[in-house]
């Protein structure tokens, strides 16, 4: 494979007006447009590995808290550090009954995004202004928080069933985004 030279212009390494030369193998293309996703999928796709480390029997969240493209703090639901996991004691939850959505306070667990801004408080990182990206829409108590926190922006991929939380997302002056949202172009 030979080598061959092209001239692109530097945005930040370079004296304004200079150009660099960057060998590259002849026929490589230095675009990556099509594998380079957008900043909304990347935090998300953070989230998505965040949540992995979630210890809930019923649904494993992430969240990732973002400023300027830069991550202040993330967070999985899961109990609190130094109490024993669900898949140790049980799911309070599911003995109980409790449906989704419903009766927040009947859980060990804490969420991913009340663990985020706990997380960012711990370090005395403020979170105000900054977007949260979550697997799920938040619920009630956590868009409280969200709201209280300063968040500016909330980005989800999955619906969470809380009408009240929706109804509090529409009244506060968080923007909220459903990542690959089907339905936006339905709605405008």
């Amino acid at each position: 494979m030979r080598a061959t030279a092209s001239s692109v212009r530097c945005k930040m390494s370079c004296p304004k007006g200079r150009q660099r030369t960057a060998v590259r193998p002849e026929g490589i293309s230095m675009a990556k447009k099509e594998t380079r996703p957008d900043w909304d999928h990347y935090f998300m796709e953070i989230a998505e590995v965040v949540s992995k480390r979630s210890t809930c029997l019923r649904r494993s969240v992430g969240a990732v808290i973002v400023k300027n493209k830069q991550i202040l703090a993330t967070g999985y639901n899961g109990t609190p550090k130094g109490m024993p996991h669900c898949a140790e004691v049980g799911c309070l939850r599911e003995q109980l009954h409790v449906p989704s959505g419903k009766n927040h306070e009947l859980c060990r667990g804490i969420h991913a995004e009340q663990n985020a801004v706990v997380q960012a408080a711990v370090h005395g990182v403020s979170v105000e202004g900054g977007t949260l990206y979550c697997t799920n829409q938040p619920c009630v108590v956590c868009t409280k928080i969200l709201i209280n926190a300063g968040i500016e922006r909330i980005v989800y991929k999955e619906p969470y069933p809380d009408a009240l939380a929706q109804d509090m997302l529409a009244g506060s002056d968080i923007r909220v985004e459903i990542l690959d949202d089907p339905d936006k172009e339905k709605r405008g």
